[in-house]
This record gives structure tokens, C-alpha cells and sequence, in this order.
């Protein structure tokens, strides 16, 4: 599936940078014994040979494997005991979480943590910090103006933050992690750390989402 999309991508009309980077990655998937055990067992961390474009590798072989488990995801999800897990990495593939969502109101309000990987959604304790495990009573928050329903979570012991959706029923888009990559700008402008585990890299010299784009350049042309 992932040297299809590939192949499929290496036939487009591309930026100059991703088509180059899509035509190694091709002859790589081809030519270089990438079977498919092998691109599965790197993806989830367990074959510890380096691609040579590796975030573009991650971001498309996500991408693929997401659709792929998403029946899975959706039966496990159905039966597993969320109040018996409460950990801060997927119960699915074991990524760190990519954004956060509150839901219902207090005081019965829940917090969940998303993968922006497979695509679960678990529940997790509203105050700890999802990467240190640190308990502070009340995570530090940062909301920004124009940004309804989205707002910025960060720790100050590990200075780790998290997006978090603050609401339900657009959690298709706002927790995509893609359509809110100007607030990871805006964290990382303001000193704190992304620890969360994605399939986008923010370029710290320029300040700008530069591997993203390109990612999201792939994700555009195979969404058309």
C-alpha cells in the first residue's frame, strides 16, 4: 500500500523539493529489499534501519497504516476499559499523544489524549502531565485569540505542552494535528518543548513548518 501511494505520488505534478524527495524514496521502496514486515516493523520502532527520508516515510507509512488498522482501532475502542488504562501512551501502537480534548462539563468533565499516529483516542487524568507524569493540579494553558475552541496545555515542570481541543464535534479536523500546526509555532516561540509524537517536524531555524509542508503537500495531492 505505501509503495503504491508512493508510485502514485512519483507520477504527479509536484514542488520541485517533494517530487525529489518522492523519486528517492521510490527507487528506495524498490530497489533497496524493503518488504513489507520490514517498513511495518520501522514504522512502530522495532527495525532500527535509517531510511534516508525518514519523515516523509513516517508521515506517508502512518498515513497508509492508519486507514489500514482504522477497523481495529474502532473495535478495540468499542469494548477496551478506558478507566483501567490511564496511561499517557496509546493503548494501540504505544505513540505519545499529539493533542489533547476535553469533553462534557464539570464537574464530570473528561480529558482524552489523541494519537496522531493510528488515530486512537483514550482517556487520561485531567490534571497529570501526558509526558512527565507530573501532577501540578491544574496544567498551565494558553489560549489564543481568534482560536475558538483550541488552546495550548504546557507543564512547567518538563515545559512540554499539548494542543488541546476544548469542545466536541469537529474532532475530525481539530484534532488532525495538521490544521493546527501554527500553534505549535507559537509554543515553541514561547520556549516550550514538543514532546508529543507526530508525523510533522517544525524547522527550528526558520521558525516554519518546512518537513510539514512538504508531508502536507504529499497529503493534498493523494486526498485529490
Amino acid at each position: 500500500m505505501i509503495r503504491s501511494m508512493v508510485e502514485g505520488l512519483s507520477s504527479r505534478p509536484l514542488p520541485a523539493g517533494l517530487a525529489e524527495d518522492i523519486a528517492g524514496l521510490r527507487d528506495e521502496l524498490l530497489h533497496d529489499g524493503m518488504t513489507p514486515d520490514r517498513m511495518a516493523g520501522w514504522l512502530t520502532g522495532e527495525d532500527p534501519f535509517t531510511p534516508s527520508r525518514p519523515g516523509l516515510l513516517r508521515h506517508l507509512g502512518w498515513t497508509v497504516m492508519a486507514a489500514h488498522v482504522a477497523p481495529v482501532t474502532r473495535s478495540f475502542a468499542a469494548w477496551r476499559d478506558d478507566d483501567r488504562w490511564l496511561r499517557r501512551y496509546c493503548p494501540f501502537c504505544g505513540s505519545s499523544p499529539a493533542m489533547g480534548q476535553l469533553v462534557g462539563t464539570d464537574p464530570g468533565r473528561r480529558r482524552f489524549l489523541c494519537c496522531g499516529r493510528c488515530r486512537s483516542r483514550w482517556a487520561f487524568r485531567r490534571t497529570v502531565c501526558p509526558f512527565c507524569e507530573t501532577d501540578s493540579q491544574g496544567l498551565a494553558s494558553l489560549s489564543i485569540e481568534g482560536e475558538s475552541g483550541l488552546r495550548i496545555d504546557w507543564c512547567e515542570a518538563c515545559k512540554a505542552y499539548l494542543k488541546t481541543y476544548d469542545g466536541e464535534g469537529d474532532e475530525r479536523v481539530l484534532l488532525a494535528d495538521w490544521s493546527s500546526l501554527h500553534l505549535d509555532v507559537i509554543a515553541l516561540d514561547r520556549g516550550l518543548e514538543r514532546a508529543a509524537a507526530s508525523l510533522y517536524e517544525i524547522a527550528p531555524t526558520l521558525g516554519q513548518p518546512e518537513t510539514m509542508t512538504r508531508a502536507c503537500s504529499a497529503r493534498s495531492h493523494q486526498d485529490s
